[in-house]
């Protein structure tokens, strides 16, 4: 399994090998000794798995959780296409307000771990597009926060394609600068 580092500090992106023959194809895309190899860690103990399913054009995020207790993620696509971003919003973090994408799709097995306080979000390329969380903590809504992926001051940019589709929560989602005067951003920790 190949690993890099991402733009954004401590996330990173895997990609196994995909073994395909006259059947189809088959993937792992969670290796734990690569991880370790990556991370220099073991993942967290798994709380929850949670998948969506999205059609082309919508558009989730950016999430994050409140930090403390934070949430780490492990993402990846079991059926159709993303453009997955990462996005630090750690205050102190060397790589504060940078973002990153990589795209996942169901044929390559590619993932993204994202540590607790970096934000997520992702643009469904396809129909039907399925993406699969592995969370280090179980939901709850009151932890669960959203930040504009349109604020210029992050600057993602989105690929060509139909009208986003967003839910209410993300469309009126505050900007960086709006939750940090909040004082809604987590803090950066080693």
């Amino acid at each position: 399994m190949r690993h890099r580092e991402l733009a954004v500090a401590g996330a990173y992106a895997f990609e196994p090998v995909v073994f395909g023959d006259e059947r189809g194809t088959f993937a792992s895309p969670y290796q734990a000794k690569a991880f370790v190899a990556a991370v220099g860690r073991p993942l967290f103990p798994v709380a929850q798995v949670s998948r969506n399913v999205s059609r082309r054009g919508v558009v989730r995020g950016i999430h994050y959780t409140l930090t403390p207790p934070g949430t780490a993620k492990y993402v990846y696509c079991a059926g159709g296409r993303v453009l997955d971003l990462v996005v630090d919003l750690r205050v102190g973090s060397p790589t504060f307000a940078r973002w990153d994408a990589v795209e996942l799709a169901a044929d390559t097995g590619r993932a993204v771990y994202f540590p607790p306080g970096v934000g997520h979000a992702f643009v469904a390329l396809e129909d039907d597009s399925v993406v699969c969380y592995l969370l280090s903590a179980e939901y709850r809504a009151e932890n669960e926060l959203t930040l504009s992926v349109f604020d210029e001051e992050i600057g993602v940019r989105l690929p060509d394609g139909p009208p986003p589709i967003l839910s209410e929560r993300d469309r009126t989602a505050r900007t960086l600068g709006e939750a940090a005067a909040c004082g809604l951003l987590p803090e950066y920790i080693r």
